[in-house]
């Protein structure tokens, strides 16, 4: 099954569904952005028409209609999370990318097991409780069990405020069996970027390498879901094909999921092409997305898919990633550094990409504290087994944020108590308190008695 063609990913039915809606008029766009309010999701034919949206007019009750969405849905939260890069040895040839493997112009390390443990005491001291492993598709002798290890080395560090409570993992498309080993780690969700899936332009920019086999890519979260791991992420490199088409190719392939599994990926990231060290495509992408189309993408994704997850990393800057919240980021990185060693030392030339947001952690919260939104640190969901098929059951009727709202609180707390600095917990504090103010009946119950007891000493506190 696994090595034939894709069929789920159309090309002619992605091109005539932007061919038959071109140039909507604006009663049809607000007919779809009525029905977006339902929260049950788009048709192929409906995401092509918001994807068309040029005018200003349009474009604002676009970004309005997924704000109201994405209110209704996670409220005033976004998780926080660390990337870790453990290795960037590579054996692709990727034209996009730092870590391919003929690039001379970047230090090799695959960390040890040791070293690994080093940075993950780095990122605990800074407040972080939940990490996305990466690693470049080559690894040590090792194999595969270099990164179950380092599964085991991150989970393993444990410090007098805390430990990381949530592994993500980011590593090249596995085998059924090896899933399945990897699911035995306790891991949270996998993540795969199929980049591309235009066909033409993947082969154009996959020029060696086992990742030059887009079918054996594009089956990669069929192959983690029917080993166990039902929360998956999926995402594409905008940049280097059209993004309308990508947009409505990735719809397919969530579709897809949905169909044989019952339940379509977790999160969804909108990773912006940005440079990379000897990469002339990544600094003049082929298809350059700008930044207004950006936002419109992060807003009809939350529209499309209303209860996954999107993910922004530190590849945007601070002002874009500020844009974006509203429109239906839920999740972000923050302080991140993409090169292995990073966070115990500094390797500018290293890194799989540049970053557009330096900030540190602390800074990062303080800011989005100031805007409004709590910093959540959670990791319930994982740990009481309300993933895959369950979340969704708790999340389309609403029932989520009773649990979501108090535990955001709870963990934001934690933080400020055991983290932060001066400036940002004042900002916290009020925070917290106005957002206790503003819930009722059983969530306000909870978010209070869970305060309560990280003020009185209690960390890793949820419901």
């Amino acid at each position: 099954m696994y090595n034939v063609p894709a069929d789920f990913i159309n090309e002619q039915k992605v091109w005539d569904a932007l061919e038959n809606n071109q140039h909507p008029d604006p009663s049809r766009i607000r007919e779809i952005l009525a029905r977006a309010t339902e929260m049950k999701g788009l048709t192929l034919d409906e995401v092509a028409v918001l994807t068309c949206i040029q005018e200003p007019e349009m474009l604002e009750e676009l970004y309005n209609t997924a704000n109201r969405v994405k209110d209704t849905i996670y409220g005033k939260r976004l998780v926080l999370f660390a990337p870790l890069y453990i290795s960037n040895l590579c054996a692709n040839e990727c034209l996009y990318c730092a870590f391919r493997a003929s690039n001379k112009g970047i230090n090799r390390h695959a960390l040890s097991q040791e070293h690994i443990a080093r940075e993950v005491e780095v990122l605990i001291k800074q407040g972080h409780k939940r990490i996305l492993l990466v690693a470049g598709e080559s690894y040590p002798k090792e194999g595969l069990q270099y990164v179950l290890d380092s599964v085991k080395t991150i989970y393993s560090v444990k410090s007098e405020h805390g430990e990381i409570r949530r592994v993500n993992v980011n590593v090249a498309p596995l085998s059924l069996d090896e899933f399945k080993q990897l699911k035995s780690t306790n891991i949270g969700t996998y993540q795969i970027f199929q980049e591309t899936y235009h066909r033409e332009t993947y082969a154009k920019v996959h020029k060696g390498g086992k990742k030059k086999d887009y079918n054996w890519r594009v089956w990669a979260l069929h192959r983690a879901m029917e080993a166990g791991i039902d929360d998956v992420g999926i995402g594409v490199l905008f940049g280097l094909f059209d993004y309308r088409f990508e947009i409505l190719a990735m719809i397919q392939h969530i579709n897809e999921l949905e169909d044989k599994f019952g339940v379509g990926p977790h999160t969804i990231s909108v990773p912006r092409m940005e440079p990379a060290t000897n990469s002339d495509m990544a600094s003049n992408p082929p298809y350059p997305v700008s930044d207004a189309d950006f936002k419109k993408i992060v807003a009809i994704l939350r529209l499309a898919v209303p209860y996954t997850g999107i993910i922004m990393s530190t590849r945007e800057t601070a002002k874009m990633r500020r844009e974006t919240f509203a429109m239906g980021v839920s999740q972000i990185s923050a302080g991140s550094k993409t090169n292995p060693g990073g966070y115990e030392e500094e390797d500018d030339i290293s890194g799989q990409f540049s970053l557009g947001d330096h900030r540190s952690l602390d800074e990062v919260i303080r800011d989005v504290a100031a805007m409004g939104y709590i910093p959540s640190f959670c990791t319930a969901c994982y740990r009481l087994g309300r993933t895959g098929q369950d979340f969704m059951d708790l999340a389309k009727p609403g029932d989520i944020k009773l649990h979501c709202g108090p535990n955001a609180v709870s963990s934001f707390k934690e933080y400020l108590q055991n983290f932060a600095s001066p400036e940002t917990v004042e900002v916290g504090n009020q925070l917290i308190q106005q957002t206790i103010d503003s819930m009722s009946g059983v969530a306000r119950q909870r978010a209070e008695k869970l305060v309560k007891r990280v003020e009185a000493g209690r960390d890793d506190v949820y419901c």
